[in-house]
């Protein structure tokens, strides 16, 4: 069974990260005979985490204390304080992820750790607008995988500019294949859209 990781790191920015949760925790649009699917929010320290919102997170477990395996995912949410040298080590982690085919979501502000780390350099990609990572990762050399648009799922890895949480969402939800494909296109459609056709929809495809 699957576990997914999501990095708990000051300053998250909590809506990013709330599609992907609500319906990890809640399964309530899982295929018929999903397993519920654990989420751990891990860190680099034990200490309590606030959120951008004020929100107050207390990690399950340690960075080193992942366990690597193709099934699990990890989530880097976007935040402020990606720069700081203390997220090195799931970042490393990331890379392993990667090295196994296991998925790594990254959104927002994490994308720049990444492209810092050399991991956008050979993978499409997006983050938030062109020129945004040549500005704030130096070590960043992929411009010519970079795609402008919402969210960029290649090779295991996803990401999203921070406009993109609901695509972005809706291309992990795929990579774990808990939905069946038509209720997943139901529900990104009635998400972003808000037309209730796609809501009733997505209901009827659930209750088959």
């Amino acid at each position: 069974m699957s576990t997914v990781y999501i990095y708990a790191i000051d300053t998250l920015a909590d809506w990013e990260i709330g599609y992907i949760t609500s319906e990890l925790n809640s399964g309530r649009f899982f295929k018929k005979g999903e397993k519920q699917i654990p989420i751990k929010y891990v860190s680099c320290t034990n200490k309590p985490i606030t959120t951008m919102g004020g929100l107050t997170i207390m990690p399950d477990c340690l960075v080193e204390e992942i366990i690597l395996n193709e099934k699990n995912v990890l989530i880097l949410p976007g935040a402020d304080t990606w720069n700081n040298p203390s997220h090195n080590p799931i970042i490393e982690m990331a890379k392993k992820f990667l090295e196994i085919g296991a998925t790594v979501c990254a959104i927002c502000g994490a994308t720049t750790a990444l492209a810092n780390a050399g991991i956008l350099d050979n993978r499409r990609h997006t983050s938030n607008g062109p020129g945004f990572l040549e500005m704030f990762a130096p070590g960043y050399h992929g411009t010519k995988f970079y795609e402008d648009c919402l969210a960029v799922s290649d090779n295991h890895l996803i990401t999203a500019g921070s406009t993109g949480a609901l695509l972005w969402t809706k291309q992990i939800i795929a990579a774990m294949n808990i939905f069946e494909e038509d209720a997943l296109e139901s529900w990104y459609d009635y998400f972003s859209t808000g037309e209730s056709k796609y809501f009733f929809q997505l209901m009827q495809q659930v209750n088959k």
